[in-house]
């Protein structure tokens, strides 16, 4: 029986103790580490994203912490837009939230903003997904018990556009919202300058 060998010369090419297989790869690592001042975790993703032909250009940046570009390689190998989160500004809980949204198809450019955080995004999402106007309350002037009132509002059908203006709490909202559900004349009590518990009074008086 003929035994064949069969060998195959493989070059490798080593940068800082990490290898490539591709000469301007090796080339390429090598000039980002002498221009900048990455840490280990951050050269490895850089060295990954070289090895598996992803465009490094969009997170091999100082700026962006390793977890930072391990969300931005993420989408990458989705094919995904990561544009829209390649943002060092965007922690990486954000750039998570940001990467779901693109690949359940959701307009992202509602939320894709460092002012938001993530009860606010959260909420935008739900809207997205039950295909509620957030445009009404994706706002960085809304706190998240505003936006989750405006949100219930628009849900339950009513003029939400009413109330959803950030000089009212979220508990002056949820009157407002909740007057207008029972056909309510709101216009008695919808007024910021009256607490709450004024609001649910008339609010109360008014369904006798």
């Amino acid at each position: 029986m003929e035994i064949k060998e069969k060998i195959k010369e493989v070059i490798y090419y080593e940068v800082d103790g990490l290898t490539f297989k591709d000469l301007n790869k090796a080339k390429k690592y090598n000039e980002l580490i002498s221009k900048y001042n990455f840490d280990e975790k951050q050269k490895r993703k850089i060295e990954l994203g070289l090895n598996i032909n992803l465009d490094i250009n969009l997170y091999a940046k100082p700026e962006f912490t390793h977890w930072q570009m391990d969300e931005i390689i993420k989408g990458l190998r989705k094919r995904l837009n990561v544009e829209f989160y390649n943002n060092p500004e965007l922690n990486t809980h954000k750039m998570e939230l940001i990467r779901y949204g693109l690949s359940a198809g959701l307009d992202v450019t509602f939320y894709n903003k460092p002012d938001f955080n993530i009860k606010q995004i959260e909420i935008i999402i739900y809207g997205l997904r039950n295909y509620i106007n957030v445009g009404l309350y994706a706002k960085p002037e809304f706190t998240h018990w505003q936006m989750q009132e405006i949100a219930k509002g628009l849900e339950q059908k009513v003029k939400a556009e009413i109330y959803a203006k950030p000089e009212y709490t979220w508990q002056q909202m949820r009157e407002i919202r909740v007057g207008l559900k029972k056909n309510l004349d709101i216009n008695l009590y919808a007024n910021p300058k009256f607490p709450p518990a004024k609001m649910q009074e008339i609010r109360l008086k008014l369904e006798k």
